[in-house]
């Protein structure tokens, strides 16, 4: 191969290579912004659980939650990422996905139901980044009450550029 040649093939590569790195947020940047939030739920949760006992042998299933779509997270990663968060605490909870039908009135004493609503509260443009300011909504139950035993709202912003 001619030199010519090989120096502009490797250019050509170079070129494409920076190209793929303009292409966005890394996937990890998405999920760490997501985890951050599930972390600060699983710490507000566990700071003062409305359960006695060792928490260890508690069970928190987690609800679908609701998302605000302007806020361009999927509820799956929500619940993936919260499910993560409360897992990742040294002392915390088991954590099952739940849907409703599942374990109405026969609960044991031990299940928890974890409900979630996060809204999005418009967009804050700053120069250099466009923030979205959030509300969550968290609730904790047992199976088969309406009430919940256990409320917290989370509120923040998250930076676009890391969704």
């Amino acid at each position: 191969m001619k030199p010519a040649r090989a120096v502009g093939i490797i250019l050509l590569c170079l070129l494409l290579a920076g190209c793929a790195g303009l292409g966005g947020v890394s996937p990890g940047d998405m999920r760490q912004a997501v985890y951050g939030m599930s972390n600060q739920a699983a710490e507000a949760l566990l700071e003062s659980p409305p359960w006695s006992g060792d928490t260890q042998d508690i069970v928190v299933m987690l609800a679908p939650p609701t998302v605000s779509p302007a806020l361009g997270i999927a509820p799956g990663r929500l619940t993936e990422t919260l499910g993560r968060a409360l897992l990742a605490q040294a002392k915390g909870p088991q954590v099952l996905d739940w849907t409703p039908g599942m374990l109405a009135d026969e609960a044991p004493n031990n299940h928890w139901v974890l409900e979630s609503k996060l809204q999005g509260n418009g967009i804050l443009r700053l120069s250099d980044r466009e923030l979205r300011p959030y509300q969550w909504e968290i609730t904790l139950r047992r199976p088969g009450q309406d009430a919940p035993s256990w409320r917290a709202t989370l509120s923040g912003a998250l930076d676009a550029s890391a969704l």
